[in-house]
């Protein structure tokens, strides 16, 4: 376990600036641009006499908002601090995807594969440093990162408006931010079983592959979905192209993307109807969330991300490139 613990910690040490600096400097990006749009709309604001505070104006509006309005409010809080972690996990899909695509074969590239050979340490034990440090890991980096983002901007907001007459402690106790931190951190199980594909995939090219891993990772399934629809375009095979560009291609691609597909076991429609109808965070929740153990497509997935990392270690272990 010891040996195993080394091996994550290098991981983290060799890919630092994807694991822990690019969701960093994401999130200070992202804190810098909010407060240059809340200043660009002070200072318009200013210059063309729009003033929120004038008469008590936004204090009177708060104070006049039924149990409906403020729970509206709180929805809109709710979502300022999801966006800054919804922008992460952006930046955690290709962190992710390219890690794993250079895992395995740039230790063959620069080979270094040689010193690590002659240690007593199992190619399973490695790939399996690897897997954890995909799905385990860089999640975990990027959700205290969103956490933390998605604090200071609500504290930004809740600032802001309150030069503008608006109680700051009254506003704040309409967010639930405890519960957001107990939602995305709970996301985490769930990436790692929904990511398998994708990582299995990718770091099997990334073991199989002499060169250009990234070209075979993406040539072979995309070529495959364009003949199959080709296929399916000249009438000549009664083939499923739909199915295979969402289950295949994206599966294989774009699961190490959270939110792809129905991570949160919820179509876009339905985000659509809770936000118009009845806003609030509750399809955010992990109970809605978690429906997604009892689907078919999830499991599949982790059985097919299980043979491809297993075909990802036998290659590690037999591959010669001399």
């Amino acid at each position: 376990m010891k040996t195993f613990y080394w091996l994550v910690k290098r991981e983290f040490w060799e890919h630092r600036g994807g694991f822990f600096w690019a969701p960093i400097i994401t999130g200070g990006v992202f804190l810098l641009l909010n407060i240059m749009g809340i200043i660009t709309a002070e200072v318009l604001g200013a210059h063309h006499g729009i003033n929120f505070g004038a008469s008590g104006g936004l204090h009177n509006v708060m104070s006049d908002m039924d149990a409906g309005d403020m729970s509206k409010v709180g929805f809109a809080l709710d979502l300022a601090m999801y966006s800054a972690t919804g922008l992460l996990t952006v930046v955690l899909g290709f962190v992710v995807f390219f890690y794993c695509l250079g895992a395995l074969y740039d230790d063959r590239r620069d080979r270094s594969i040689l010193f690590w050979k002659s240690l007593p340490i199992s190619d399973t034990s490695t790939v399996l440093s690897k897997i954890v440090s995909a799905t385990v890991l860089a999640p975990i980096i990027a959700v205290i990162v969103g956490i933390v983002v998605g604090i200071l901007q609500l504290l930004i907001l809740a600032i802001t408006l309150s030069f503008h007459g608006v109680n700051v402690w009254h506003l704040l106790l309409m967010a639930h931010p405890f519960r957001i931190v107990f939602n995305l951190i709970g996301y985490i199980p769930l990436y790692v079983l929904w990511a398998l594909p994708s990582v299995g995939w990718l770091l099997l090219c990334s073991a199989w592959a002499r060169n250009k891993p990234f070209l075979w990772a993406v040539a072979l399934p995309v070529a495959t979905g364009l003949i199959i629809s080709w296929f399916g375009l000249m009438g000549l095979f009664n083939l499923p192209t739909t199915w295979f560009w969402k289950n295949v291609v994206q599966r294989g691609l774009f699961s190490t993307f959270p939110g792809t597909g129905s991570v949160f076991g919820t179509s876009g429609e339905s985000i659509a109807h809770n936000v118009a109808g009845n806003p609030n965070m509750d399809f955010m929740d992990l109970t809605n969330t978690y429906q997604l153990l009892a689907s078919s497509n999830l499991w599949i997935g982790v059985v097919i991300g299980s043979a491809l990392l297993a075909g990802a270690i036998w290659f590690r272990r037999w591959r010669d490139d001399s």
